[in-house]
């Protein structure tokens, strides 16, 4: 065994390995007064909706921002306008900092967004 291997085993051994972060794949958990939380980038901007139709999102108009995180949302819409990532059509609704109605691109979440239930 080398010096560098014994090392290691013994690190780990007694427990002097750190162990992992929470990884970006981490699930958004629910909540109270059917809330889903999820970790986001603060900071991110929050989306107006597309006029007084609430269930979709205005990519164009930024209503506030969320410096909270995590935070949460009350539901997913898919097949609106492209944002990208692994969920590449997705916004979530919720409530800016602001107390502005409106939707988070699905890039501005950390967690797996696939357990918020549809809107």
């Amino acid at each position: 065994m080398t010096a560098a291997a014994a090392t290691t085993a013994l690190a780990v051994s007694l427990g002097l390995v750190a162990a992992p972060s929470a990884s970006a794949a981490d699930n958004c958990w629910p909540g109270e007064s059917n809330r889903w939380y999820c970790y986001n980038v603060p900071g991110s901007p929050v989306y107006g909706t597309v006029g007084n139709n609430h269930l979709y999102p205005d990519p164009n108009t930024v209503v506030g921002y969320m410096n909270s995180n995590p935070s949460w949302f009350w539901c997913k819409e898919d097949n609106q306008a492209w944002v990208g990532g692994p969920h590449p059509t997705r916004w979530l609704m919720t409530v800016a900092d602001n107390g502005r109605l409106g939707f988070m691109k699905d890039t501005a979440i950390v967690s797996e967004t696939d357990p918020v239930p549809d809107c």
